[in-house]
């Protein structure tokens, strides 16, 4: 039992750092019909200045913040620059994109070497509790409740607030919200900066997690928030945080007891889904057929 409790924990601790990637880029693709395959370049540089910016201030909620600002500014500078001029066109995003994300991937080595950086947990985040035979890592606790943080924070953003109805608005019909006198540019925007932000924060809850940090986060995060997007279904918060709490659990289980699958289960699930599902867990048909 001890065990199970332990994957369940190390499961949902993963789930939540896919979900702070995937929150954004679910907003982004069900409202902006952006494919942004630089995303996960805005979580290996947040990665990397949340981790840089603790050692050089031994404080680690300075780093977060610093995380936080790195992936709004490099978000900003992404849709205005790099994105903006192909809005409407999936395969010139896609290319352009993914073009940027091996250009800022590379720019992480120039900056700071292609050596593995080690990351080590805040002192008062380190150690664990035990209760009996199970231990439970407080490092993994923190990352969970700054998920469901984030996730409570979203979801009253959307459901409670006039941004939040115009954004829900977007998703369903961008040309509606537009022939009602609202600037639908400033909502994209401001969507993709919240997005970053949030690629960002899960890129420094990474380091410590994982204990290193390297320059190929960036791609196997990314897929893997893309993954939850498609599980979850295109605009949906919820679904994604449903989604990206069952590929964390299941590939904890999966890493555990059967290693040789654990690589290939996301890729399992996201199939099922699409064979029975193809809108995901809670998306919307009509989002899937524009």
């Amino acid at each position: 039992m001890d065990i199970l409790v332990n994957i369940t924990i190390n499961g949902l601790a993963t789930g939540m750092l896919i979900f702070l990637l995937a929150a954004g880029l679910t907003l982004i693709f069900g409202l902006m019909d952006v494919l942004n395959f630089a995303h996960g370049a805005l979580f290996l540089w947040g990665a990397y200045v949340g981790i840089w910016t603790y050692g050089e201030t031994n404080n680690f909620v300075i780093g977060m913040i610093a995380a936080i600002i790195s992936g709004a500014l490099l978000g900003y500078l992404l849709e205005r620059f790099i994105i903006k001029p192909v809005y409407g066109n999936h395969i010139q995003q896609i290319l352009i994109t993914l073009g940027a994300m091996l250009v800022m991937g590379e720019l992480v080595k120039v900056v700071w070497g292609p050596n593995i950086i080690e990351a080590k947990v805040p002192p008062f985040l380190n150690g664990s509790w035990e209760f009996g035979d199970i231990i439970i890592i407080k490092y993994r606790i923190f990352i969970i409740l700054v998920g469901f943080i984030v996730f409570g924070g979203l979801l009253f953003l959307l459901n409670k607030t006039k941004l939040g109805l115009i954004v829900r608005a977007g998703v369903m019909n961008k040309e509606m919200v537009q022939a009602l006198g609202i600037d639908i540019r400033k909502i994209f925007l401001f969507v993709f900066i919240l997005g970053a932000a949030m690629a960002g924060l899960a890129g420094i809850l990474l380091g410590p997690y994982s204990g290193v940090i390297h320059a190929e986060i960036g791609l196997e995060y990314g897929i893997l928030a893309f993954i939850v997007v498609i599980i979850g279904g295109m605009g949906s918060v919820l679904g994604s945080a449903m989604a990206a709490v069952l590929v964390g659990i299941l590939g904890a289980y999966a890493a555990y007891f059967v290693p040789d699958l654990a690589v290939a289960v996301n890729m399992l699930i996201m199939l099922i889904i699409l064979i029975f599902k193809p809108s995901g867990l809670l998306g919307s048909e009509e989002v899937v057929k524009q």
